[in-house]
């Protein structure tokens, strides 16, 4: 047994399931374990830690079988997942993390995770039991998490809406002259609609991010009829669930099938629920892992940076960080400061890297288009070391 550091951190689940957040789990356990922490698992979310639904961690041998094969999603005996935010359970939050003498949280979660997180971190000043080190890990489909280029289920569903685009292409095989509009998860976030869509070769993808018109929607039409005229025979058009309120689904499978008539026939279809799961991807496997592993060693140091006689307090923004994928760095970022980055209303972050790609979809769609995928850089001259043998020195 490894020796016992006093400590004690909990692991929750917030949100929606993502493929890879249990990986995340089960690292973010035994990693903790390893530094000699008491862990604990908080089940329902900050519900749970309002209702004292906290359960000591299983051993080191049990959590292979409450989590090894089945590292996707929530688990049935992982935690279900629901989505209720801190705020209005402040007091008895306060008293239990009080009474279980928790010292560390650790969030796994979407949105709501962060949006908990920062909740949490305005508490602080009228509860101290909340002035404890708590890091964010994001796991959402979505990739609407503010500080971080991916989160941990992004890749899968990706796969699924990517495999599913390209078997419900293969099912035109028999038919000339078809259009599908199928219809993908995201709240407001265009991420896989416009993923799906460079990797399914769509000829549009429709996103909140990018405002179309009915003109927009003329245009692809137009370009989809003289489409048919050549080899290719068959068309893809994406849209985000939320990309805008009233261009539905519905709308736009009605109007391609009015203007497309004696061309091309439509057909439409609503992926739902199944991008949220199934096996998870290497990628998430792995990415779960590496950032489980991470959030507890951070949480560990901040544990100790914080402790007075015996006692934490952490009260400063970086003790309550969000540890998201920077380009090809994993970073912690004080959750306060990703505030001022964030569009609330629309749950979305106000910058969103992957939009620069967006040129590549319509030029590989044959739109006639300029490209700039390019980011301006600062260019830094690097001054070499010289090292000096030792023998000199």
């Amino acid at each position: 047994p490894c020796p016992q550091s006093g400590y004690t951190v909990a692991v929750m689940n917030v949100g929606a399931p993502a493929a890879g957040m249990n990986a995340a789990v089960r690292a973010t356990v035994r990693i903790g374990l390893i530094h000699g922490h008491r862990m604990l698992a908080v089940h329902d979310g900050f519900e749970g830690l309002a209702f004292g639904l906290v359960t000591p961690c299983p051993v080191w041998g049990h959590l292979a079988s409450l989590w090894g094969p089945h590292s996707g999603q929530a688990h049935p005996e992982g935690f279900p997942l629901p989505r209720t935010l801190p705020k209005k359970y402040f007091e008895e939050i306060s008293a239990n993390i009080s009474k279980y003498g928790i010292h560390g949280l650790v969030i796994i979660g979407g949105f709501e995770a962060f949006v908990g997180g920062l909740e949490l971190v305005e508490g602080r000043a009228r509860f101290e039991e909340l002035c404890i080190p708590l890091c964010i890990i994001p796991a959402t489909v979505s990739n609407n998490v503010p500080g971080s280029d991916f989160s941990i289920g992004t890749d899968t569903a990706l796969n699924t809406i990517t495999t599913t685009c390209d078997l419900i292409k293969q099912s035109a095989g028999g038919t000339k002259r078809r259009v599908f509009i199928i219809e993908t998860m995201g709240g407001f976030c265009g991420y896989l609609a416009t993923m799906a869509g460079l990797a399914a070769g769509a000829d549009a993808a429709y996103i909140f991010e990018e405002p179309f018109s009915s003109r927009d929607l003329q245009a692809n039409v137009d370009h989809l009829t003289e489409k048919m005229k050549t080899t290719v025979k068959r068309g893809l058009v994406l849209r985000n669930e939320r990309c805008n309120e009233n261009y539905t689904t519905d709308f736009i499978y009605n109007l391609y099938s009015e203007e497309g008539k004696g061309i091309f026939d439509c057909r439409k279809n609503v992926l739902g629920h199944m991008q949220q799961g199934g096996c998870p991807t290497p990628f998430d496997r792995n990415f779960g892992t590496k950032m489980g592993a991470k959030a507890v060693a951070w949480i560990t140091g901040k544990i100790k940076e914080c402790s007075r006689h015996g006692r934490i307090f952490a009260n400063t923004a970086d003790s309550a960080c969000l540890l998201g994928m920077r380009k090809r760095s994993l970073v912690f970022q004080p959750i306060a400061e990703l505030r001022q980055q964030t569009d609330f209303e629309h749950r979305i972050p106000k910058e969103q890297w992957w939009l620069r790609l967006r040129p590549i979809l319509k030029i590989l769609a044959k739109y006639n288009i300029e490209l700039d995928t390019s980011e301006t850089a600062h260019l830094e001259h690097l001054t070499r070391k010289v090292l000096v043998p030792e023998a000199t020195l």
